[in-house]
């Protein structure tokens, strides 16, 4: 059976909180630990009411003390918001908390436009451009490996699985560069996904983290007891999509029936395109989608992504979606 891990983006649904965003959250990281789910990433993103990632150290020293077993990890942190040493201390300080379960994911997209540039004081193009030898240099602060002037505390030494994220070219080939697992965004950028990992696969350098290459493609995910249930459950996630593909985001609305035919034509097909990495329906209709993906990609393991208005529904949608790949 393939691994399955999941990526959470904190939604916040509309009439909720942030509290009740993060309260889910821990609640779902526990259903997926139980379900046997491998590992639970967060994602960065800034000025979105209806994703609460921002802080994603924090959210995920929430997230792990709700949790015993599980991976905790970003998907991922956007470095060009950052500089090295700060995320070093941050991850240094996960790990601490909870020794051996740490992943930290790293993406170059800034998750956000140029009014995020203006509030972090930077210039994310020039930062975008210096993204290679921040992440060698991140890198550096954790392992020693080359040493550094000065020693990130905590961070040294810490046990963190790093990866490479991206839905480009770039990071398929930075990831083979430096050896390090890939995971890429076909869940909603579908576009360079097999030609992303033929070159992954092909450039990969072993290292001393990964001997091997290593990928984990993303999947929409929503899997609930018929088709036709999943599809209205995925109506808000689906709703999410299109909102932010026509520039108004939101908090995550409540599920809409028929939602699909209900949409213009560029809006449908929109959302077939991005619907060749998903998976909406009942179990058996899930593990054929996510079967033939599998086959498609050669994938070592899948992370599933999907917000559902009610949080116990993506809940069980992770339990039956684990039941189905196993049976």
């Amino acid at each position: 059976m393939i691994p399955l891990s999941v990526l959470d983006l904190v939604p916040v649904r509309e009439g909720g909180t942030l509290g009740q965003a993060y309260a889910a959250s821990a609640s779902l990281a526990q259903a997926a630990e139980k379900a046997g789910y491998n590992r639970f990433w967060v994602a960065e993103h800034h000025a979105m009411e209806g994703i609460a990632g921002a802080a994603t150290a924090v959210v995920l020293a929430h997230i792990g003390h709700a949790t015993s077993t599980i991976r905790i990890g970003s998907g991922g942190i956007m470095l060009p918001n950052h500089n090295p040493f700060v995320i070093a201390e941050q991850f240094g300080t996960l790990d601490a908390l909870f020794p051996g379960r740490i992943d930290l994911g790293l993406g170059r997209a800034p998750g956000a436009d140029s009014r995020i540039a203006q509030a972090f004081r930077k210039n994310l193009g020039q930062a975008a451009e210096y993204f290679p030898q921040d992440v060698v240099e991140l890198r550096a602060l954790i392992t020693g490996d080359p040493p550094l002037p000065l020693t990130a505390t905590p961070g040294l030494g810490a046990d963190i699985e790093f990866w490479m994220l991206g839905s480009s070219l770039f990071g398929a080939r930075l990831a083979a560069q430096l050896g390090l697992p890939y995971a890429f965004a076909s869940h909603f950028a579908p576009d360079h996904l097999d030609a992303a990992l033929d070159i992954y696969r092909r450039e990969f350098r072993p290292s001393a983290g990964l001997a091997q290459p290593y990928v984990m493609p993303a999947m929409t995910v929503i899997c609930a007891e018929s088709d036709d249930e999943a599809e209205l459950l995925a109506s808000s996630q689906l709703q999410a999509f299109v909102r932010l593909r026509s520039g108004t985001p939101g908090k995550l609305p409540p599920p809409v029936a028929a939602y699909r035919e209900s949409l213009p034509a560029p809006a449908a097909a929109m959302l077939a395109h991005i619907g060749q990495a998903s998976a909406i329906g009942a179990p058996a209709t899930v593990r054929d989608a996510i079967s033939r993906f599998v086959e498609r990609t050669g994938a070592d393991e899948i992370i599933v992504s999907g917000s559902t208005f009610e949080p116990e529904a993506r809940a069980r949608s992770l339990e039956l979606t684990m039941a189905a790949v196993k049976g």
